[in-house]
């Protein structure tokens, strides 16, 4: 698979060639081919950095890859330390700026563009990972560059309908979730009707910042956050008309049925539900575990809390961005081969499976596919085919570090016109969205 990513500039061209001494150089290949010594015999430290979701939704896959790692690799230390989202790419450009990066890293998968263009990561042989072949697109294009992969894709993440069929229930006759955006309003004034009297209800908790859902709805009318161009460039496309009608309409059903803090992100948005201040959210199919989770949630609510399709504005089903984790050896590893192994071992058939189990979407399509049909993950897993995507451009993680779109939206909240904050918003994204560094 070869991702079509063209450079903007003769900076990235250079970056590209530092990426090739980079993988060229005297160590063991990352695929752990280029070293005949036996597992048995090595020593050294592996460092791995993982996001928290592991260590709080499925540590148990953690500690059997890890004593799967141990017994394969006896003499080799294993160090692991989990990270948060909040300040993980942070401390990751410090410790490779000075040198002690970790083995292996957990990337979302709109960060990994930045590192592989700054040859901080190793490439590795895609054919020696279980499932390869099946791989989810949208997730192996994150990791792929010039014909070479740099990184593994892990899990895949799609956003639904998370509600609690009993509210809807009660005010409307039916449990199920509505297939239609009409029927969904619909569905949701009544709501608002018979919760008038408690303010801090929201019939549809849907947070002011939350640009991956803003975006949703821009995919929706057929907009897009930025396209390349015929010169050779990315130029931000929020103030075309289509992307325009994306946002006002989002904005319109924020300002409408949430009636929380606008400013407060998406984070945390399950804990609205489970205090009893919501009958819906849009958010990771997982969400709904943490919902009626004992100690995140109310666990009374297990029966009631569902998942559904969210219904788009255009009689279709609302675009989801495709969202997930991928895992990759860092350039400098002293360790590429156990590191790469380790990686093999959590990303296999087995593991993968693990987190089916747990309704977490695997990162190939073989194991997706009987999640279609079971009810906890059909939502989810239906929506993956037709995900959107962050634009593949070299800048993207700058655009997203500077929170250029939550910005945008949180400027329209406090009154701002959609047009000027648009055209405010792409002026940004321009500035940046070209430049690798």
């Amino acid at each position: 698979m070869k991702r079509q990513l063209v450079s903007a500039s003769l900076a990235i061209a250079a970056l590209a060639a530092g990426l090739t001494a980079c993988s060229s150089s005297g160590s063991p290949s990352a695929d752990g081919r280029g070293s005949s010594a036996d597992p048995k015999s090595a020593t050294g430290t592996v460092t791995v950095w993982l996001m928290d979701d592991a260590q709080k939704n499925w540590p148990d896959l953690v500690q059997r890859v890890n004593d799967e790692f141990a017994a394969k690799y006896p003499g080799v230390s294993l160090k692991l330390a989990y990270q948060g989202w909040a300040d993980k790419v942070g401390k990751l450009d410090k410790a490779l700026a000075a040198g002690n990066a970790p083995d292996v890293v957990e990337l979302g998968n709109t960060e990994t563009m930045k590192y592989v263009l700054s040859g901080a990561l190793a490439a590795v042989d895609r054919t020696t990972f279980d499932n390869s072949d099946s791989w989810i697109k949208a997730l192996a294009n994150t990791c792929t560059y010039q014909d070479k992969l740099w990184c593994v894709p892990y899990y895949a993440g799609a956003r639904v309908a998370v509600y609690n069929s009993a509210t809807f229930q009660q005010a409307t006759g039916s449990a199920d979730f509505p297939r239609t955006e009409s029927d969904l309003l619909a569905a949701l004034d009544r709501i608002a009707d018979r919760s008038k009297s408690d303010r801090t209800f929201s019939p549809l908790y849907l947070p002011g910042p939350y640009w991956y859902a803003a975006m949703s709805y821009v995919a929706a009318y057929g907009g897009s956050i930025a396209r390349f161009d015929s010169s050779g460039n990315w130029h931000g496309t929020l103030h075309d008309p289509k992307s325009q009608q994306g946002i006002s309409h989002f904005v319109d059903l924020v300002r409408k049925y949430n009636k929380g803090d606008l400013t407060v992100n998406e984070q945390n948005q399950f804990e609205s539900m489970a205090r009893g201040h919501a009958a819906a959210f849009y958010g990771n199919g997982f969400e709904a575990a943490s919902v009626t989770a004992p100690v995140t949630g109310d666990p009374s609510l297990k029966d009631v809390v569902k998942v559904a399709t969210m219904p788009g504005p255009d009689g279709k089903p609302l675009p989801t961005f495709i969202g997930g984790s991928d895992l990759a050896v860092t350039a400098k590893s002293a360790q590429p081969g156990p590191a790469t192994d380790w990686i093999r071992m959590f990303t296999s058939a087995k593991s993968e499976q693990a987190l089916a189990d747990k309704d977490i979407l695997p990162n190939n399509l073989t194991q997706l596919n009987p999640l279609k049909n079971k009810a906890t993950t059909a939502a989810a897993a239906n929506a993956v085919p037709d995900a959107w995507f962050t634009p593949l451009a070299p800048g993207w993680g700058a655009v997203e570090k500077q929170k250029i779109i939550p910005d945008m939206l949180a400027a329209i909240l406090k009154g701002k016109s959609v047009d000027q904050a648009t055209k405010d918003a792409d002026a940004a994204i321009d500035q940046l969205i070209n430049n690798a560094s």
